[in-house]
């Protein structure tokens, strides 16, 4: 029998992905002279962290599959079986605080709930970061649920979005919802749909971004593409341009992976930068006149919308109790929207 170490293993609350941030990958291969026994009476003798109730949920959610056919929990482990599993990752000792933050819930049933965050809002408690977390608002709001307790500073969550970025997220209220659900944002059969305003204007109406992303390897606060993949991982970002405002184009982002700061850094390497996006050089006049109207214009609309100018607009997955696909929609904030209208009307001017 071998085992695997999990394919990934993320040391610091930076290093999250934000497809993969949720799951661990373990493999085994039966011994020959493995006598016939319970799977999960198999896997919990074999793997730290995991209990036999967590092992039965991740079989009930089909993550456990035995020379790659999904098995239930009761499936009796033969030799030479291969057996994979996806597990969520086990708590960090960081303890959740409750409090009574106002959440702008879109939709809620037993399963899980949609939450619109707003910018400015971190997602999950880090070093740094203990309280006013958008997990600090749902213990507090999910306090009688087993699953939002003070030892797992990210219950429910299975992605996530950057602190100054706005938008939809899905937050499982059960251990079964979070790993279905979490399972399809691995698997990249979750759908998402982002408003972004870039700087520039893009040479085509549609495109995509290919290029691996990982962490800048001179400063660990940013990612960078890699477009020859000696590192940093894979990543896809398909866009469309929906507005031509001059100087700058409102864009729709399809997400095909998940990466840290995908789409930034994505949008950065090509050369259009998020407007007023610090962290990739954004908060700059990268396009325009040099006349004085203009740069005040430009540092108006900084001011209104103070963070990089990005939305997650849309979120469609299958429902983890039915499986029936749904999707959900957002307005994009006031801040960004009162830019894009701002850069409308400087460009209906100048047209005139």
């Amino acid at each position: 029998m071998t085992e695997q170490e999990p394919k990934e293993n993320f040391n610091t609350e930076e290093e999250f992905d934000s497809n993969q941030e949720v799951f661990e990958h373990f493999r085994f291969e039966v011994d020959p002279g493995q006598s016939l026994l319970r799977i999960d009476k198999y896997l919990v003798d074999r793997m730290q962290n995991a209990s036999r109730n967590k092992i039965q949920d991740a079989a009930n959610a089909g993550c456990i599959h035995v020379n790659d056919i999904p098995v239930k929990r009761n499936y009796k482990v033969k030799p030479n079986d291969v057996i994979t599993i996806v597990l969520s990752y086990p708590p960090r000792e960081i303890e959740i605080i409750a409090q009574d933050i106002p959440l702008n819930i879109v939709y809620e049933d037993d399963s899980f709930l949609i939450v619109n965050k707003n910018p400015g809002m971190v997602v999950h408690p880090s070093y740094g970061h203990y309280s006013g977390t958008l997990v600090n608002a749902l213990a507090y709001h999910l306090k009688d649920l087993p699953l939002f307790n003070s030892e797992d500073p990210r219950p429910g969550l299975v992605h996530r979005i950057d602190k100054d970025t706005s938008g939809i997220l899905v937050i499982a209220k059960t251990e079964e919802a979070k790993t279905k659900l979490g399972l399809q944002f691995f698997n990249k059969t979750s759908d998402r749909k982002y408003r972004a305003l870039v700087w520039g204007n893009l040479e085509n109406d549609e495109g995509t971004i290919t290029g691996h992303v990982g962490r800048n390897l001179k400063n660990r606060k940013v990612m960078d593409v890699f477009p020859d993949g000696e590192y940093g991982k894979h990543a896809v970002t398909h866009y469309r341009v929906l507005e031509r405002l001059g100087y700058v184009n409102l864009v729709e982002c399809i997400l095909e992976t998940g990466r840290t700061h995908q789409i930034r850094a994505h949008f950065k390497h090509i050369g259009h930068p998020l407007f007023n996006d610090a962290d990739y050089g954004g908060d700059q006049i990268l396009k325009g006149t040099t006349f004085t109207k203009y740069k005040q214009f430009v540092q108006n609309c900084f001011k209104i919308c103070p963070r990089q100018a990005l939305h997650a607009k849309t979120l469609g997955f299958d429902h983890p109790a039915t499986g029936e696909y749904i999707s959900f929609d957002s307005e994009i904030p006031e801040d960004m929207s009162t830019v894009i209208q701002k850069w409308r009307d400087y460009t209906s001017f100048r047209e005139e």
